[in-house]
């Protein structure tokens, strides 16, 4: 038999142990299951060009209940003639396997640098319009937006919404021209014109300019569609002794009851070469006079003529002869204003004068008419 003391440890660990028994083995309320729903995309945005718009959109990386998401189904691609979308009516999806891989993006913070921060992975679709959607409605829009499924086909919902308009475009030009002059590059074209006329629709030509040497690319200038049979535009906007591409397009404007204006541009011309090499000499300087120095004072001649205008002007040369010897150049830098004393005279002899204007590629123009004067 067992002494006093030890069955009252043993009763006490008995006891001990029973009090801790239920608080361990007490079950949780179960977790439910995720759902694995992406979360709605909130930046889709999109243009038409022609007959195609292109919609654009950041892919989701977390769900709704703000976790990595792991299971990306089909992006199915919405579309409808009305105001608002209620439920996807699908024309064209974007499956996970035709997104781009994601990539690394750059670190900003330093102390981030164990962390693999990755670039948004951004989706595209271009949805190609039929002639008949134009036709039905020239002046209604299109609503589109994005639906997100799990691999499951389920999704949260349908993207922010934007309306595409429907206004017709014209085809571009085929025979787009230019030729090179003094005052620029003289575009030209045969013209287009709508078969129908939509009431609030307007066109325009636009003619683009790309340097070849930057890629840079800039709207050389508008012109309004008219019945002219061939229109003309001269880009002064270029730079000398560059080359570029040109090329035109259509714009149809569609302005609704509230006075805002929607812009779609047709299809692009082919684009044609231009090498905008300056061979143009500045105009001839006219109104040359000349007047000698006085009695008793050191001989000069001084010349005087109307000042030339163009902006790359780099000034003037002034020739001279004695008699019937041969014209000389007298001056050494260009001139750079209209007037120019010769003190390299004898007096009681005659002198002739002509002066040219030359630009800053070194064009000059003809000389002007002859002055002569001689000296007291």
């Amino acid at each position: 038999m067992s002494s006093p003391p030890r069955q009252i440890a043993a009763l006490l660990l008995v006891a001990t142990l029973l009090t801790l028994l239920p608080a361990c083995a007490t079950p949780r309320p179960p977790l439910p299951p995720s759902l694995e729903l992406p979360k709605p995309v909130a930046d889709l945005r999109g243009f038409r060009k022609a007959d195609k718009v292109t919609l654009i959109w950041t892919v989701p990386a977390m769900t709704t209940e703000k976790i990595a998401l792991h299971h990306l189904g089909p992006s199915l691609v919405c579309r409808s003639i009305e105001v608002a979308i209620n439920r996807c009516d699908p024309v064209g999806s974007v499956q996970p396997s035709e997104l781009p891989p994601p990539k690394p993006a750059q670190q900003t913070n330093p102390k981030n640098k164990n962390k693999q921060a990755i670039t948004p992975v951004q989706a595209t679709y271009t949805d190609v319009l039929l002639p008949k959607l134009e036709q039905m409605n020239p002046t209604g829009f299109l609503t589109y937006a994005v639906e997100t499924q799990n691999t499951d086909l389920r999704s949260a919902g349908l993207s922010n919404q934007i309306q595409i308009p429907l206004v017709p475009t014209l085809p571009a030009p085929p025979d787009l021209s230019a030729s090179v002059t003094a005052d620029g590059v003289v575009l030209a074209w045969s013209g287009v014109l709508p078969e129908v006329q939509s009431p609030g629709v307007t066109y325009t030509y636009r003619i683009y300019r790309r340097d070849r040497a930057n890629k840079a690319v800039a709207v050389a200038g508008e012109l309004p569609v008219s019945l002219a049979a061939q229109p003309k535009l001269i880009d002064s906007g270029m730079e000398w002794q560059k080359t570029y591409d040109y090329w035109i397009t259509v714009v149809s404007a569609l302005t609704n009851s509230r006075n805002s204006t929607f812009q779609v541009e047709g299809e692009d011309s082919a684009p044609i070469e231009v090498a905008a090499i300056d061979i143009f000499p500045p105009a001839i300087p006219n109104g040359l006079l000349a007047v000698s120095s006085g009695e008793g004072q050191q001989p000069f001649i001084d010349l005087t003529w109307a000042p030339n205008t163009e902006p790359d002007l780099a000034g003037y040369n002034v020739y001279r002869r004695q008699g019937t010897g041969d014209w000389v150049k007298i001056n050494t830098e260009p001139v750079k204003l209209p007037t120019f004393r010769d003190t390299d005279v004898v007096r009681r002899n005659e002198y002739s004068y002509r002066v040219s204007a030359v630009d800053l590629r070194g064009n000059e123009s003809s000389r002007s008419e002859e002055t002569s004067e001689t000296v007291r």
